[in-house]
């Protein structure tokens, strides 16, 4: 069962939109030092907080939590004794990962993903901005109506709407685009929206971002039939695992993109099309997650990384073997 200071540390992440992933031990074969019910948080940066078993168990589950979380999938995760199993085999649902340090036991763990919804900013208090909420509530998107322009835009939002149908929409639509937000879309007509992209003095990245008429071309009428094709946009531009974003988009899962603007830096919020850095523990051959929390050694031909530090002794003590 997993603990309750766990729970509440799970709690807090989700409050301030911190990806990461939940990691259960769900069956021990011994001798392992885990038993069932472990559990741990692994963190983007690499950080375990909780207990999954020994060193090199916690290895494998930073380096597995790690890639898991960039692909956005949970899988249940196999770590087993060096054998007839190849080093590291999976499947989309399962990966098994033999590990040389496991003195003939084998543990399962569920790695669930927890990344935070889609954060949707909609300045304006139109019909359409009205049925955007909802739609987007409806979708699982953390929606932020607002009818101030100089409202701060979450460092972390996946997009911005302007549906306010003229006012002060410049005033949000720059800070939007200058801020990085992976889509911006505007309310307005085919031939008004050329026309305050063209007063906006965009760079053609910028303009890449900007969507106007906002919305898929579905012949969307009513305000709910105009949210319906700017929320399937919206979600077409971000699918769920390692399929990169998609232009024009396609469907897909309404995922936020964690991806941090240059302007508004966001530190738990990594990419998830990147997965973290990996090396190679060059005693015992394992995929080592390169992270802060990484077991390594500094030596003059450079940074070595190891799964645990019986590896990293053994190494220290003769290299060049």
């Amino acid at each position: 069962m997993i603990r309750i200071d766990l729970l509440e540390r799970a709690s807090e992440l989700r409050a301030m939109r911190t990806p990461f992933v939940v990691a259960t031990v769900v069956r021990v074969a011994k001798p392992a030092s885990a038993h069932p019910g472990d559990s741990a948080i692994v963190l983007p940066d690499g950080t375990i907080e909780g207990f999954v078993g020994g060193m090199c168990s916690e290895s494998t589950v930073r380096t597995q939590g790690l890639r898991q979380l960039a692909a956005g999938r949970s899988v249940l995760l196999h770590i087993t004794p060096p054998g007839p199993v190849p080093a590291e085999t999976g499947t989309e649902s399962e990966v098994t990962v033999g590990n040389p340090c496991l003195s003939g036991g084998a543990l399962d763990i569920f790695l669930e993903v927890m990344r935070p919804p889609a954060l949707v900013h909609v300045y304006g208090d139109t019909p359409v901005a009205r049925a955007l909420a909802g739609v987007g509530r409806a979708a699982g998107a953390d929606m932020r109506p607002t009818t101030d322009a100089n409202a701060p835009i979450p460092a972390d939002a996946t997009a911005v709407v302007v549906a306010s149908q003229g006012g002060d929409e410049h005033v949000v639509l720059t800070a939007a685009l200058r801020a990085g937000v992976p889509y911006v879309g505007l309310l307005a007509s085919r031939r008004r929206g050329a026309a305050v992209a063209g007063s906006l003095g965009l760079d053609p990245a910028q303009l890449a971002r900007l969507h106007t008429p906002a919305g898929l071309d579905i012949g969307a009428q009513s305000p709910g039939e105009v949210a319906v094709s700017i929320m399937a946009q919206i979600i077409g531009m971000f699918p769920r695992g390692d399929d990169p974003p998609q232009t024009p988009p396609a469907h897909g899962g309404l995922l936020a993109p964690h991806t941090p603007s240059p302007h508004t830096p966001s530190p738990h919020t990594p990419s998830p099309h990147t997965p973290s850095e990996e090396a190679t523990d060059p005693v015992c051959g394992m995929a080592v997650a390169v992270s802060a929390s990484a077991i390594r050694l500094d030596t003059d031909e450079g940074r070595y990384y190891f799964c645990c530090t019986s590896c990293r002794d053994a190494f220290a003590a003769d290299h060049e073997r």
